[in-house]
């Protein structure tokens, strides 16, 4: 129980950059066409707050195609597939339904935080799931706000609150560069995703820094086992 309430204090700071999308993801909702009650089950059901703005886009563009749809936003998760992988090992040693509440509620965000945790005090399943509760409690909630006020909100992230969430990334991202492979990953992964937004269509540019962050940092730690 202490670690799950630990996922969840220290999982704080970054909501406060998931309210806002999340109350866009409501506006953004309604205004595509759906329902209140699509737009709200849309976040209890897929919770994936990029997937579900280019669904969102594509239904309001008119695109009807759920395969097309669902083609579009896998695309988009593919990065999912990276933190599963680096998850996998503690993951796999749990019962399954315990592996399956974990899995569905994997974010980017949950998944720095409980990183950031384990890199200090190690793996621990109870903390991951208090963090990944949290905040698809916080979506769904923020999403429900949006779809009940979105028409006295029309921007929320002209309130600027969306740059605690990268800010709070930075934060925990600085201590963990102690080395040089480190340094080195970060490094490519910025100058990758920077370039690739800039000329890849979409957003390929995540998986693309995913790719050369990964590559680069096998081909480190492998000269350092090699020099060893």
């Amino acid at each position: 129980m202490k670690d799950y309430v630990q996922g969840v204090r220290d999982s704080l700071p970054v909501m406060l950059g998931v309210v806002p999308f999340g109350i866009t993801c409501g506006v953004m909702g309604l205004t595509a066409g759906l329902t209140p009650v699509e737009t709200v089950l849309m976040s209890l059901l897929v919770f994936a707050g990029a997937a579900q703005f280019i669904g969102i886009t594509m239904l309001g563009a008119g695109i009807t195609g759920w395969g097309l749809i669902v083609f579009t936003t896998l695309l988009i998760n593919l990065r999912h597939l990276l933190m599963g992988v680096s998850l996998a090992p503690h993951l796999l040693k749990l019962p399954l339904a315990r592996q399956l509440l974990l899995t569905f509620s994997l974010t980017d965000e949950s998944y720095a935080v409980t990183m950031n945790r384990t890199a200090k005090e190690g793996y621990s399943a109870n903390y991951q799931m208090g963090s990944s509760w949290a905040f698809y409690f916080i979506w769904a909630a923020s999403t429900t706000i949006g779809v009940l006020v979105g028409s006295y909100i029309p921007d929320p992230l002209a309130w600027g609150l969306d740059f605690a969430m990268p800010a709070t990334f930075l934060a925990m991202l600085m201590p963990r560069l102690t080395n040089h492979v480190s340094v080195a990953v970060c490094l490519v992964a910025a100058v990758t995703a920077v370039v690739g937004a800039a000329y890849l269509p979409g957003k390929w540019y995540i998986i693309a820094a995913c790719l050369a962050a990964s590559i680069t940092g096998g081909l480190l730690e492998k000269e350092d086992n090699h020099a060893v």
